[in-house]
C-alpha cells in the first residue's frame, strides 16, 4: 500500500489505517488539502473549504482514538458535503444566489450520521443552482473544457481528482449517476426513501434522492451503511432491519448473476462509442445477459407509450419543484437563472388531475420491471448517460438514461467500465429491484471483476 499519496487512498484502506494507529487523520486530512491546492484551481470543486476547520476536527478526531473510546467505522475519513445538505458549522447556499451567506443552525440528517460514524466534514461541494440545471463552476477533471455533469458536479469532481475519497451528493432526475458517470468514478442512488434527505434543500418528495459518490463498490457499501436508517423527519423512511451492505456487496453470489440489457426508448441518443461499447460487454458477457424488452407486462406496454413514462417523470418533477420553490419565486425569480424559472413556470401551469395521473403510474411500471427480476435477471444493464461528458459548460448533459429508475425509486449504481474515443469515462449502469440495494452492489462487483478480466 502507498502511503506517501495518502490523498489516493479509498475511504476503507484510509479508515484501517487510522484504526490501526499506521496513519493520523490529521495527516490523511493534510494529504487531501495538499492535493486540493495542488488541482482545484483547475477543477473548482469546493463552494466551501476552510482547511483550518477541516484540520481542527482531523486532530480532534486523533485526540478521541487516543482515548481508547469506541470509534465509528468511518473514523477520521475526510468526506465532501453536496452544497444543498445543511452543515451547522458551515453556509449551505444551494448554488444560488439567493441563499448566499445562508447558515443553518443544524445539520442535515446524512451529515449527523456522518459525524456519528467519525467522519472529518471536509467541506461544501459546488451544486448546479437548486440542484438543478443551471451549471456551477465546476470542470471535469479529465479534460477542463468538458461538464463534470450535474446537480451533484462538485462531489463526483472531487472523489475523482482525489481530493477526497467519499462524497454526498443528490439525484432527482440523474444527478448522481451522470456525473458519475462523466467524470469516471462510482455514483449509488439507493432505493427511494432508504436515505433520509432531512435537512437538504427539496425539490421533490417523490423523486429527490441522496446520492454517494466514492471510487470502490467496497466505499460505497461502507459509505452506504452509515447513512440508511429510519428518520421520522423524512416521511418516505421507514423503520427496517439493519441492511449489512459491507458484508454482502463482499460477498461472492451463489450462482452468476444474470443481466437484462435494456436499451429503453432513449437508445437512439447513445453515442457511437455507446453503444460499441454496450456491444463489446454484451459479447463478452455471453450467457449471463440477454438483451430484453423494457416492459414485459403486456398490459403496460399497450396501455401507454413507453416513452410516457419521461413525461410522467417530468409532470412530477415540474409540479413539486413549484410548489417547493414557491418562495423564490415569489421573491427573488428575476434572480434565478433561464432555465429553472421557465421550470417553474411549467410546474405552476400543470393541471391536478395530470399531476395525479403521473404519481399512479409509478407503482404499475415498477410491478412490470419486476416482473424482470422475478423471471431470471439480478440487474438491469443499460448506460448511464448517452456518452461521455459533452464538451462545454453551457450544459451538465443529458439525463434521459436515469428518469425512469428514479421516477420509479429503483436502486442505481454507475461503474466507470468503459472509454470514449477522445480518452473520457462512460458510464455502465446497473438497476436493481427496490430494497435490494446490497445485493446490487455484490452484482456489481462481481462484473467489475468479469470486466476486468477482458
Amino acid at each position: 500500500m502507498d502511503l506517501t499519496n495518502l490523498h489516493s487512498l479509498s475511504a476503507s484502506d484510509a479508515a484501517q489505517l487510522i484504526r490501526e494507529s499506521v496513519i493520523s487523520s490529521q495527516q490523511l486530512v493534510e494529504a487531501c488539502l495538499a492535493r486540493i491546492r495542488e488541482i482545484d484551481g483547475q477543477v473548482q470543486a469546493w463552494a466551501h473549504l476552510d482547511p483550518d476547520h477541516a484540520l481542527v476536527q482531523a486532530r480532534a478526531s486523533d485526540e478521541y482514538r487516543l482515548t481508547g473510546k469506541p470509534t465509528g467505522p468511518l473514523h477520521g475519513v475526510p468526506v465532501g458535503i453536496k452544497d444543498i445538505f445543511d452543515t451547522a458549522d458551515m453556509p449551505t447556499e444551494d448554488g444560488s444566489v439567493l441563499h448566499a451567506g445562508r447558515t443553518p443552525s443544524r445539520d442535515a440528517a446524512v451529515v449527523s450520521r456522518l459525524r456519528a460514524a467519525g467522519a472529518v466534514i471536509m467541506g461544501k461541494t459546488v451544486t448546479t443552482e437548486f440542484a438543478y440545471f443551471a451549471p456551477g463552476k465546476t470542470r471535469n477533471p479529465h479534460n477542463p473544457e468538458h461538464t463534470p455533469g450535474g446537480s451533484s458536479s462538485g462531489s463526483a469532481a472531487a472523489v475523482a481528482a482525489e481530493m477526497v475519497p467519499l462524497a454526498l451528493g443528490s439525484q432527482t432526475n440523474g444527478s448522481t449517476i451522470r456525473p458519475a458517470a462523466y467524470c469516471g468514478v462510482i455514483g449509488y442512488k439507493p432505493t427511494h426513501g432508504l436515505i433520509s434527505r432531512h435537512g437538504a434543500f427539496a425539490l421533490s418528495r417523490t423523486l429527490d434522492h441522496v446520492g454517494l459518490f466514492a471510487r470502490t463498490i467496497d466505499d460505497i457499501a461502507l459509505l452506504a451503511e452509515q447513512l440508511v436508517g429510519y428518520d421520522e423527519y423524512d416521511p418516505d423512511t421507514h423503520p427496517r432491519a439493519r441492511i449489512p451492505f459491507i458484508d454482502v456487496a463482499a460477498q461472492e453470489p451463489p450462482v452468476p448473476p444474470m443481466f437484462a440489457f435494456i436499451k429503453t426508448p432513449m437508445w437512439e441518443r447513445a453515442d457511437d462509442d455507446t453503444k460499441e461499447g454496450f456491444a463489446e460487454i454484451v459479447e463478452q458477457m455471453g450467457s449471463q445477459v440477454e438483451e430484453v424488452e423494457l416492459f414485459p407486462s403486456a398490459t403496460l406496454r399497450l396501455s401507454s407509450g413507453q416513452a410516457e413514462a419521461w413525461q410522467w417523470h417530468q409532470t412530477i418533477m415540474a409540479a413539486e419543484m413549484a410548489a417547493n420553490l414557491e418562495r423564490e419565486w415569489e421573491k427573488g425569480r428575476d434572480r434565478l437563472s433561464e432555465k429553472l424559472r421557465e421550470q417553474i413556470e411549467r410546474g405552476r401551469e400543470v393541471r391536478a388531475v395530470d399531476y395525479q395521473r403521473a404519481l399512479r403510474h409509478i407503482t404499475p411500471i415498477h410491478e412490470s420491471l419486476l416482473e424482470l427480476f422475478e423471471q431470471r435477471y439480478d440487474a438491469i444493464l443499460t448506460p448511464a448517460a448517452p456518452g461521455a461528458a459533452p464538451k462545454g459548460l453551457a450544459s451538465t448533459g443529458d439525463p434521459s438514461f436515469c428518469t425512469l429508475w428514479t421516477l420509479c425509486g429503483m436502486p442505481c449504481i454507475s461503474l466507470p467500465f468503459l472509454q470514449s474515443t477522445n480518452g473520457l469515462p462512460i458510464g455502465v449502469q446497473l438497476v436493481g429491484p427496490r430494497h435490494v440495494d446490497a445485493r446490487l452492489l455484490r452484482t456489481a462487483r462481481w462484473l467489475a471483476a468479469k470486466m476486468a478480466e477482458s
